[in-house]
């Protein structure tokens, strides 16, 4: 239980700060809401419709493939840094990985989620 006390004590001492700071906020926040304050204030325009619209699903498979090309990039840098102190091994590993990653590249361009409709 002792290997878990620091844990424990972090965890308490980062919700306590969450909370107070929350707290904190409201407390001291000014509250003078009249007619300028709740009024729009992106465009100047009165909204028409719905505020609830439907993206295409295209906005969230690019977002997908970006997270997998930016996870290969993550990974990628530090490799080549330390690539000639690792040795040969490491490129094939790497080569390895760089083909997974281009695998889930071609998937996705076979699958049309990189074209703009």
């Amino acid at each position: 239980m002792s290997g878990y006390l620091p844990v424990a004590i972090f965890a308490a001492l980062i919700v306590g700060f969450g909370v107070v700071s929350l707290g904190m906020a409201w407390i001291l926040r000014p509250s003078r809401p009249d007619a300028v304050k709740l009024a729009n204030y992106e465009c100047g325009a009165e909204p028409i419709g719905p505020a609830w619209v439907q993206f295409p699903v295209g906005f969230y498979l690019v977002a997908l493939v970006f997270i997998v090309f930016d996870a290969l990039a993550v990974f990628l840098f530090p490799w080549v840094l330390v690539l000639r102190a690792v040795g040969l091994p490491a490129f094939w590993v790497m080569a390895a990985f760089v083909a997974i990653i281009g695998l889930g590249w071609a998937y996705a361009y076979r699958e049309g989620v990189l074209e703009w409709k």
